[in-house]
């Protein structure tokens, strides 16, 4: 399902109907977070969550956070809900036995950068990481999850599309009202190129009341030149546009751009059209790492992948949070 038009617009005629069913939304969500004390699993937790739904580059963040912690000589540990995937007890992800239908294509992409576990109970998942070795535990989304306690809350949003119409679900595309969110934070990141955090900064700059961190995501060599090859992109994430951008950048001659659902399945007729598709107009066909996982193996070798990764524009402020949390649990 695609978020509709208007969250991303000034508050209009449709949003300010739905406002009413936006307050319940938010009474619920804070309801339900001031349900009972949360379990601590005797392990530093570091939550990278969301205000918004839908992506925002949660993936790359986390990717990155795990690149941190192991540089420091720590065994992080992922725990995901395992959006999409069938898979319920606490599981680790191991990516030659499982497919994204049973875990989920985030947890998937994660596996191949640290153990990575898939729980609907967020602190039962937390518990088996911590038994299989677990120094510190990435909790993969769960900002308005009550069952964890969290030792270090990084929120992340986009920096082009910002908070939105500032409305809660379905008003606009918030779980929770800006401020209530930035009460529990301990850290904001905004992800975009300088003009989407000059576009942030000029909207929701009066918002921000933790230290607030700025990152781009930019393309790893693919080992193919894309400058002036034929593409057919297609992307089922958050925002497939800021991808098809990526793309245009490295110079890629984009012949179609295919904005799919997040997490759409990528079954046999859809795959075979978006080929055919590409034969027809000489292009290759490339998508994203999160894409990729879903792939049957019989397509993959036709698609080509392009991986991104976060690089913050300043480290200081991240730095000196894990340093915090990590030296008050050693």
């Amino acid at each position: 399902m695609r978020a509709p038009g208007f969250w991303h617009q000034p508050a209009g005629l449709a949003s300010t109907l739905l406002s009413p069913l936006g307050a319940l939304y938010a009474a619920g969500t804070k309801r339900r977070l001031a349900n009972g004390p949360r379990a601590a699993v005797g392990v530093p937790v570091i939550c990278v969550g969301n205000i918004n739904a839908g992506g925002t580059g949660k993936t790359p963040t986390v990717i990155a956070l795990a690149e941190n912690l192991r540089d420091r000589g720590l065994t992080a540990h992922v725990v995901s809900r395992g959006y999409g995937g069938t898979v319920t007890e606490p599981t680790r992800v191991v990516e030659r036995d499982q497919t994204a239908e049973d875990v989920g294509d985030e947890p998937l992409l994660l596996a191949a950068f640290l153990p990575t576990w898939v729980a609907q109970d967020r602190a039962a998942g937390a518990r088996a990481a911590v038994k299989a070795g677990a120094q510190v535990i990435v909790l993969d989304d769960g900002f308005q999850n009550p069952s964890l306690a969290h030792d270090l809350s990084i929120v992340v949003v986009d920096a082009w599309r910002g908070f939105g119409n500032g409305r809660v679900i379905p008003a606009g595309p918030l779980r929770e009202p800006v401020e209530t969110g930035m009460a529990r934070a301990d850290l904001l990141l905004s992800i975009g190129a300088e003009p989407a955090q000059a576009r942030f900064t000029k909207r929701w700059g009066h918002a921000v009341t933790v230290p607030h961190l700025t990152g781009e995501l930019v393309p790893l060599p693919t080992g193919l030149p894309l400058d002036g090859m034929p593409v057919l992109a297609f992307a089922g994430i958050g925002h497939p546009e800021k991808f098809f951008q990526t793309l245009r950048g490295l110079g890629a001659d984009l012949h179609a751009a295919h904005a799919l659902p997040d997490h759409q399945p990528l079954n046999d007729t859809l795959m075979a059209r978006l080929l055919r598709e590409a034969d027809m107009r000489g292009a290759q066909v490339v998508t994203t790492e999160k894409d990729a996982v879903r792939l049957k193996p019989e397509f993959r070798q036709r698609v080509m992948t392009l991986p991104v990764r976060l690089r913050l524009n300043e480290k200081g402020p991240l730095d000196a949070a894990l340093d915090r949390i990590l030296s008050a649990g050693s």
